[in-house]
């Protein structure tokens, strides 16, 4: 019996780029009505998102390997890595939107003002990859280590 391994980093660069091809499309041909302008709330919610996972993340690695004095349940520690896994998803496709916004913005970019909507966009882009590599961080340390006795029963 193999274990799950959970979301491959592939997944992500490909939900990513799925979404930036969707979402590109669709933003030029709305594009004549122009768009939003992004608001910094978004960073932030995606900020204390991942700021929150790793928190409890970095207390559920802890259990695992020994070093803390709480017990984590787990169920809680399977809500984590559910989180986990919701998140490096979600930051991935956050990346594609955002990202397609900024390919929707480029050619006018010579454009001051077009200049000063790209840089919001940007760090959105930044922000949600950040959200996407927490939650692969805390996917990893949630992952139950094999036991000795687990690798000797393979071997024979």
């Amino acid at each position: 019996m193999t274990p799950h391994a959970g979301i491959r980093g592939t997944t992500l660069v490909i939900a990513a780029l799925v979404t930036t091809g969707i979402a590109w499309l669709g933003l030029r041909a709305a594009a004549t009505g122009g768009l939003p302008d992004q608001g910094w709330i978004g960073l932030v919610a995606m900020l204390f998102l991942a700021g929150g996972l790793v928190a409890a993340g970095w207390q559920v690695r802890r259990v695992r390997d020994g070093e803390a004095l709480s017990h984590v349940t787990p169920l809680r520690a399977a809500r984590t890595l559910v989180l986990a896994q919701a998140a490096a998803l979600t930051g991935a496709v956050l990346v594609g939107w955002y990202a397609a916004n900024v390919l929707v913005l480029l050619p006018d970019i010579d454009v001051e003002s077009q200049q000063a909507r790209v840089w919001p966009f940007l760090a959105h882009v930044v922000v949600a990859a950040l959200l996407s590599a927490a939650g692969m961080l805390v996917q990893r340390w949630c992952r139950v280590r094999p036991r000795d006795d687990e690798d000797a029963d393979r071997r024979s």
